[in-house]
């Protein structure tokens, strides 16, 4: 890219913030901190600048500088009672407290567990005891689910306020020291479920979480001198009179688009942060109004609600500048939607996955617009080559699943050695387990995943977990789960089940109860026929997704 791009080249120079160089392999930021800690502590000199807006249990609105958020992550710290390399499992909805947790495991030089707050209580204790925490930080409610699951370990309640001589004994106490870490050390495990229906945790180093990060700033910066060139200024004129921007949070901060770019990547730029506990289409354009959101990121099934609820209350979008898209394919209707509403807004979409630490392929402004079918055009520190399955690799323009390998890229799954080693290809390169192709330019194009997986309203759904769940109610024979097109989801799971004395209704309960309520399936078709196999014996599912109008009797 530095040879065809000059302001890439300028930015990337030696003696630049982003200046790049070659270690172990690998292309990587050479004035990157070690320690996300010395990265997140750099936000401090935002200082009296909003950071959170979010609501209190009791409904109440916060308002929180920056310095409010790290003096409360500093009065967390001893709280902790952690050493560096212990984990601590962070479960609660997306609030304040959430993102000072996250900042005081960091901090302490603990390794941050991300639970998926949408789980069952099974889920929960399951990824708790997958990890061995030596502490939980959860909220009331999902407290409440963990100890319904099981779990006896040490738990606090961040939503409840601390008893004011406890934290006023930790804080006049000696706290350990946890030193600087290594860039190859853990720093969060984010979990992501796979092809065996069981959940795993990724986990991403310091390296790898930093990359990723950096690798969002330096697309930002390039926009930023490539808008400069076009208008005839210096950068810094731009700079100095850019206002602070804004974003609604509507990822879960469990997710790597939540963690890295909802919330840390923001945190960096001084970025005003507006919570979302739940998405509500009419609250947020309220919300995007009053709080002047400049930038907004949300799935497909978010940005169609948001512009049906505007166009009916007459919101106002007008503060939006940037407007980003990612959990599944961007429809070329919704784009079109999207700009004749906002055509003041810069349009962008990315590619990536948690094993890499967010994206590994965008697309903004023109770059996206010019090419609005693919899925973004490769970063540059990610490496990315197409392999056929029996591991030849092909040239641009051919289909085949999509590997990649750079300084981004997961350790591994935690305690999950087979799995880790199938993840990795033996020369290093990680499978994505998605089809895509490559063009001249470096943009990739999504074809089809070799992953049995739904992504329903930006939700990844694994069909095995789905079915495992299914095949352990009393009646079921066997079961296939699948998705079909639809057009506010972008995917709706769906359900075949062949059994006696079973119902729609109780399917859906059943899964609902036993796995985060979204993964149950949206239609259940019941019959009394063996599911249709292959020569394998496997379901086959091609069969039965195109026999689902006859079966579920939407003919």
């Amino acid at each position: 890219m530095s040879a065809v791009d000059p302001v890439f080249a300028a930015v990337t120079a030696p003696g630049t913030p982003f200046e790049l160089v070659e270690r172990d392999g690998l292309l990587q930021f050479g004035q990157a901190a070690p320690d996300l800690a010395l990265m997140i502590d750099s936000a401090r000199r935002h200082g009296d600048r909003t950071f959170l807006v979010d609501f209190s249990s009791d409904g109440a609105e916060r308002r929180l500088t920056f310095e409010q958020v790290f003096a409360w992550r500093d009065q967390l710290v001893p709280m902790l009672h952690i050493r560096r390399g212990d984990r601590v499992a962070i479960c609660m909805r997306n609030r304040a407290e959430w993102i000072v947790a996250f900042m005081a495991v960091i901090k302490a030089g603990g390794i941050a567990a991300l639970l998926n707050s949408r789980g069952s209580p099974a889920e929960l204790v399951a990824m708790i005891d997958d990890v061995t925490p030596a502490l939980v930080l959860a909220d009331s409610r999902r407290a409440a689910l963990i100890r319904e699951g099981g779990f006896a370990g040490r738990m606090l309640d961040l939503t409840r306020p601390f008893d004011a001589q406890e934290v006023e004994r930790r804080a006049a106490g000696p706290v350990t020291d946890p030193g600087i870490a290594d860039p190859a050390d853990p720093c969060a495990i984010l979990f992501t479920s796979g092809t065996t229906g069981r959940v795993k945790g990724a986990v991403l180093t310091h390296r790898s979480l930093i990359t990723g990060l950096m690798a969002m700033q330096l697309t930002g910066v390039m926009v930023l001198h490539n808008m400069a060139r076009a208008h005839g200024v210096p950068v810094e004129t731009i700079l100095a009179n850019l206002p602070q921007q804004a974003t609604l949070l509507v990822y879960p901060l469990f997710h790597i688009s939540g963690l890295g770019a909802a919330f840390l990547s923001p945190l960096l730029a001084g970025t005003k942060v507006v919570i979302m506990r739940r998405w509500d289409a009419q609250e947020a354009v309220r919300l995007i109004a009053a709080e002047q959101i400049t930038m907004f990121s949300a799935v497909p099934t978010m940005l169609w609600d948001l512009l049906h609820r505007a166009k009916l209350g007459d919101g106002d979008l007008s503060s939006l500048r940037n407007i980003a898209s990612g959990g599944q394919a961007l429809p070329v209707n919704l784009l079109d939607e999207i700009r004749s509403a906002c055509p003041q807004a810069v349009m962008g979409t990315g590619y990536g996955m948690t094993e890499a630490s967010g994206s590994l392929a965008q697309a903004v402004g023109d770059d996206f617009i010019r090419n609005r079918s693919a899925a973004g055009r490769v970063l540059p520190l990610a490496q990315v080559r197409i392999a056929a399955p029996d591991g030849t690799l092909l040239p641009q323009g051919k289909s085949g699943e999509i590997q990649f390998r750079g300084a981004m890229a997961m350790q591994g799954y935690w305690n999950r050695p087979e799995e880790t080693a199938a993840a990795f290809t033996a020369d290093g390169w990680l499978r994505t387990g998605d089809v895509g192709y490559l063009d001249a330019e470096g943009y990739v194009f999504i074809v089809d995943r070799v992953k049995d997986m739904v992504i329903s309203g930006g939700e990844n759904i694994y069909c095995a977990e789905v079915e495992r769940v299914m095949g352990e109610m009393p009646g079921v024979g066997e079961c296939a789960a699948f998705g079909i097109p639809d057009e506010r989801l972008g995917e709706l799971l769906v359900a075949v089940v062949r059994g006696e004395g079973i119902s729609e209704a109780a399917v859906k309960d059943w899964v609902g109860e036993r796995l985060a309520r979204y993964k149950a399936p949206g239609r259940v078709a019941i019959t009394d026929q063996p599911l249709p196999r292959n020569d394998v014996g496997k379901v086959n599912k091609a069969a039965l997704r195109a026999a689902w109008a006859s079966l579920s009797g939407d003919k």
